[in-house]
């Protein structure tokens, strides 16, 4: 996690032929959204870097404002994803590009790729033995181009640290909001994602292919319930409690809720009830044994268990890091 800073977060979003419009315009939405304070300040610059215009896979040109030198001083390196071009075609990648993000790298730069910008970090040889995501449906082209790559096709996006890849599409804004989210605690990012009209957070490990991902019709699915679960965070509330409200047996309870939203219902609890409880130790000054009840967690020990193993620090460290006005 990293302090807010005085100054905005730079963020060097790398331009390349072929890129996706969707994949280049989801950093700009999500980290302009992310804001603190009565005056509402900006706490990342973005910064979009290329060689001269860029050809876009969807049949149009863009012309970047910056040359790669924004790379030398970027506090984060982006990379959308790319449809055409060396690194998805035969694994080569322009020297200057190569070089640009390796020296990013070296001098201790964040670098992120989306989707198929994944590609162009293991051409660089950036993800050589390292965990690393892209989009489902390239894992035959990119995981033969880059076999040394411990590839993981079925996760939204995979944090290692000094390098995040996701998959692709919509996983692209899941990973954003996980950076917002790890750079500036969970009100911040809460709050960028209602100015994108999308939900909060979706766990990285949940897998990218759900067979339903919407209920077929309003009122038939586990949407409902977990409204009411989300209502009643505080209370105990059994498997058996949210199938009866859902009226369907706990087998076709637990079936559809996976379906809908890639995790079991247990699992799902456990996050929500973690969440809240980080908004808890952002947002009041409630002792660590009341945000642990109000969350539904039982103790603080057990708070303390749970995200010491979801983000790797205490609440007490946590609340220092988060605990801001505005």
């Amino acid at each position: 996690m990293r302090k807010n800073q005085a100054m905005a977060h730079q963020i060097a979003v790398l331009v390349l032929d072929g890129v996706v419009p969707f994949d280049l315009g989801t950093p700009a939405q999500v980290f302009g959204s992310a804001r603190t304070g009565p005056e509402r300040e900006r706490l990342y610059e973005l910064l979009f870097c290329g060689e001269g215009p860029v050809r876009t896979e969807a049949g149009f040109t863009v012309t970047p404002d910056h040359d790669l030198s924004v790379t030398e001083r970027a506090d984060t390196v982006l990379v959308p994803g790319i449809h055409t071009g060396g690194p998805v075609t035969d694994g080569s990648l322009p020297e200057a590009v190569r070089e640009a993000l390796l020296s990013a790298s070296r001098r201790g730069a964040r670098i992120v790729s989306i989707c198929t910008g994944a590609s162009v970090l293991a051409a660089a040889g950036l993800l050589d033995g390292r965990p690393a995501a892209t989009h489902w449906a390239w894992a035959r082209r990119i995981g033969g181009l880059y076999p040394r790559v411990n590839w993981d096709f079925d996760v939204l996006f995979v944090d290692d640290g000094d390098v995040l890849t996701s998959a692709g599409v919509g996983a692209g804004v899941d990973l954003c909001l996980h950076i917002v989210r790890s750079d500036h605690g969970a009100e911040v990012a809460n709050g960028a994602a209602r100015r994108c009209v999308v939900p909060p957070w979706r766990d990285g490990g949940q897998a990218q292919y759900i067979e339903r991902p919407v209920p077929p019709a309003a009122g038939t699915g586990t949407e409902p319930t977990r409204s009411w679960v989300l209502d009643r965070l505080s209370e105990p509330v059994s498997l058996e409690e949210m199938a009866g409200h859902a009226r369907m047996s706990v087998r076709t309870f637990t079936r559809r809720f996976r379906d809908e939203t890639g995790s079991s219902p247990r699992q799902w609890l456990l996050r929500q009830r973690v969440e809240h409880a980080r908004l808890l130790l952002e947002s009041t000054d409630l002792g660590v044994d009341v945000v642990a009840r109000r969350a539904g967690l039982g103790s603080a020990t057990a708070l303390r268990q749970h995200l010491q193993a979801t983000i790797g620090v205490a609440p007490s460290a946590y609340r220092r890091t988060f605990r801001h006005a505005g």
